[in-house]
């Protein structure tokens, strides 16, 4: 049993696993830097430290200084969020030594599925479908373009290690291929100290369709269907929703049960996303991503259950509290990601709060960790908080999203609620008729 939970996060998603621990009679503890003194989870949680200054080297990813603040703290478990550590193999193996609960998959499964070839290898021999590509990495120019002629440009060189579109080159055409090559293997040394990359070929008008599962350490797998996550700007999610538009209940159950099918087979533990590209009716594997997603709740509010509980039952080694056939999808939600950013151009607003406002009434649900007269250090992310709306069905959702984002008031910083106000006047975006590259498409036509 748990009985102390150290939470190596901050913003609203270390808030949100305070909440679940609370309602679970589980005590907290919240480690914060120096910026975030003042943070929200550092006030509700039961007990704070301080790991470090400001930048997240020397605190949020500085494992032995969380290590010392489970010791100290008398904690016995370790959830990670998402970001910073969730995802690091070491910090998994390290709690383990110290005899510390990771709420999380182990160190084997994330170092695997962290390895973008040896995942795609991986769940290929599980019997999941993958985009065609290259049997590895690609060692030089030549062998690239041999692959690249075989399965057809365009295509896509992206680093083994990547993520969030960093070390990701498109080659149109044979005469771009040198240079996206060379310019991929150089982002991802820069950026992941690997510059190791692998070919795939691009899809022209794909959907991003996710699906969550959820695993117990007893072989007890569940799916909890899909979440669609299309609409991105370089290749990072600002809007997501459940269910998605363009499956049928066939098709999410066939997939749902290759997902589980592989899951079992791989003895994995805790939840997971496997990632897909969806274009003409067919799944292509683009990653696992082995921790909790960004976009949880639009699951959550669908299916009625709490992954975080979930999670933390995992890792105490008791069973899931459902079985496939009590999951049940009841309406649609939606999640707009509300960042301290410029609406047109992107760029950070960290600053002070002066008021806040948060909207609400039914079937409104807002996950933040801001109030008025907090400031948002310049430091991390740019995460303010994500609102997320349930309805009936998806013509509910948006109406209820217009409503919600007219009421919200955010002062002294800029966001990116405009910009949801604005696509919801789009027929395409209100019509759900929209790829992973409408987005970019569409701000690109309106900076004109």
């Amino acid at each position: 049993m748990i009985s102390k939970v150290l939470i190596a996060n901050r913003g609203e998603i270390a808030l949100r696993v305070i909440r679940a621990c609370q309602e679970m009679g589980i005590a907290t503890v919240a480690v914060h830097s120096t910026a975030d003194e003042k943070a929200m989870h550092v006030r509700l949680a039961d007990e704070s430290v301080c790991l470090g200054p400001a930048a997240a080297a020397q605190s949020y990813l500085c494992i032995p200084a969380i290590i010392a603040a489970c010791e100290i703290t008398g904690a016995d478990a370790v959830h990670p969020g998402y970001g910073f550590l969730s995802e690091n193999p070491k910090f998994a193996d390290v709690l383990d030594a110290h005899a510390i609960s990771f709420i999380g998959p182990s160190g084997d499964h994330i170092r695997l599925m962290g390895d973008k070839i040896a995942a795609k290898e991986k769940v290929k021999s599980l019997g999941i479908p993958v985009v065609p590509g290259s049997d590895g990495a690609v060692g030089d120019i030549s062998q690239a373009t041999k692959i690249a002629d075989k399965i057809g440009y365009p295509v896509l060189v992206k680093a083994a290690a990547g993520g969030g579109g960093r070390g990701m080159k498109l080659a149109y055409q044979k005469a771009d291929m040198e240079e996206a090559f060379a310019t991929a293997k150089q982002e991802a040394k820069t950026a992941f100290g690997d510059e190791v990359v692998y070919i795939e070929k691009y899809l022209a008008k794909p959907r991003h369709i996710e699906i969550q599962i959820i695993a117990d350490t007893h072989g007890n797998v569940a799916h909890l269907g899909e979440r669609d996550c299309s609409l991105q700007r370089r290749h990072q999610k600002i809007f997501e929703e459940a269910p998605s538009t363009v499956l049928d209940k066939k098709a999410r159950e066939k997939i749902g049960r290759v997902v589980v099918q592989a899951i079992k087979k791989l003895g994995y533990r805790g939840v997971g996303t496997i990632e897909f590209l969806y274009e003409n009716g067919e799944f292509y594997f683009i990653e696992m991503n082995t921790r909790l997603q960004v976009e949880h709740p639009v699951t959550e509010m669908i299916t009625g259950l709490d992954i975080v509980r979930e999670q933390i039952h995992i890792a105490a080694g008791e069973t899931l509290s459902f079985s496939q056939k009590n999951v049940t999808f009841n309406g649609h939600a939606v999640e707009c990601r509300i960042n301290a950013e410029h609406p047109q151009s992107f760029a950070p607003s960290p600053g002070t709060i002066s008021q806040y406002h948060p909207p609400g009434g039914l079937g409104v649900r807002m996950d933040s960790a801001v109030y008025g007269g907090y400031t948002i250090p310049p430091h991390y992310d740019s995460l303010i908080g994500k609102l997320i709306i349930h309805g009936q069905d998806r013509a509910e959702c948006l109406m209820r999203l217009k409503r919600a984002l007219a009421e919200f008031v955010i002062d002294g910083v800029n966001t990116t609620i405009p910009l949801f106000e604005q696509l919801l006047q789009e027929e395409d975006f209100r019509n759900a008729q929209y790829d992973i590259h409408w987005l970019e498409q569409y701000l690109e036509q309106n900076a004109q």
